[in-house]
């Protein structure tokens, strides 16, 4: 049987620790770090966590010695793939802990030879550069530089590396002299484990606001149709009942059932149709009708009308009067108030 370095089983058997004791347990790749500001991260994550680099093969190790008591940790073994990596156990829970490491990442300049994240634009304008050599070794860059009011300024916006394309060194000590930081620096959850399922970054990167927005629009929606359906719940009752008496209101006014609700609707309706009445015949009416009638507001004329139209709305009444006999006219508001 072969030897294992006791190094081995220790770092092992403090990953299987890990693991075992956390809520979360997370796959973070630590590649192109410096070495500054992961001595940075490792205090940052002190208080969320602990955190443990390891050779790959030792953490696939943990992993399956742990998967007994950890049902479904072993699944985190598909997620290791060659690149430098580190196993962080936190109680926090998995999409909190995404969250927190992608709010702790930081930009910092490149060295040269990294992939860019992103187009790095060279924008126009001075710099704080006096006039010397320097002007030529942005040139060599491809920065269109020249010297203008004793000041080295950008001519123009510059692409000077597109995405998914390598950053040349020399390029990358002329963008730390601007002050042009492209790289993204921060712990990369690669995939987290919590309570029995592991999730990987796709999942993890929860658009909240979106999230949110669908939340409201759901519930929006499940209110509209239970309103519709007339199904009674806690969030329900209170509109379905106001509801249904506005219904029941409308219904005894339609119908003209007098009750302590829709008495006053009715008045208020049977005031109206003998207003209308009385103005067909308001030769018929007594005193108090005709000052009631007299001060009751008048629609006003149309006012694109002619004279020729404002007559034969003023002969349309006569004709009426002509028809309704005085007899007639106060047995029909005898019926409205007997």
């Amino acid at each position: 049987m072969a030897h294992v370095a006791q190094w081995k089983k220790e770092t092992v058997a403090e990953l299987q620790n890990i693991i075992k004791s956390s809520n979360t347990v997370a796959l973070v790749a630590i590649n192109g770090i410096p070495a500054p500001q992961m001595q940075k991260m490792r205090a940052d994550i002190r208080e969320k966590g602990k955190l443990r680099v390891a050779k790959n093969k030792l953490i696939k190790l943990s992993l399956d010695f742990s998967k007994e008591e950890r049902p479904g940790v072993d699944g985190l073994e598909k997620y290791i793939e060659h690149q430098q990596l580190a196993i962080v156990g936190t109680d926090m829970n998995a999409f909190s802990f995404y969250k927190e490491m992608e709010r702790s990442k930081t930009k910092a300049p490149a060295r040269g030879g990294e992939i860019a994240p992103e187009d790095i634009v060279v924008k126009a304008g001075p710099t704080s550069f006096k006039p010397g050599p320097i002007v030529g070794e942005f040139g060599k860059v491809g920065i269109p530089a020249a010297i203008e009011g004793g000041k080295i300024v950008i001519k123009k916006d510059k692409t000077v590396v597109k995405e998914g394309e390598k950053i040349p060194r020399d390029l990358a000590q002329m963008l730390a002299k601007l002050e042009i930081f492209p790289i993204t620096v921060g712990l990369d959850v690669i995939a987290a484990y919590e309570g029995g399922t592991v999730f990987d970054s796709s999942v993890l990167a929860v658009d909240e606001e979106a999230y949110m927005e669908n939340v409201r629009s759901a519930a929006g929606s499940a209110f509209n149709l239970a309103m519709y359906m007339g199904y009674v719940s806690d969030m329900t009752i209170q509109p379905l009942i106001a509801k249904a008496f506005s219904e029941a209101l409308n219904l005894a006014v339609n119908v003209a059932i007098p009750t302590s609700e829709s008495i006053e609707a009715l008045i208020a309706k049977a005031q109206r149709e003998m207003m209308a009445l009385a103005s067909l015949a308001p030769d018929a009416l007594d005193d108090e009708l005709k000052d009631v009638l007299s001060s009751a507001p008048q629609n006003p004329p149309d006012a694109g009308a002619g004279d020729g139209e404002k007559e034969e709305k003023k002969e349309e009444p006569e004709e009426e009067e002509e028809e309704v006999s005085e007899e007639d006219a106060a047995a029909g508001l005898g019926a409205l108030f007997g």
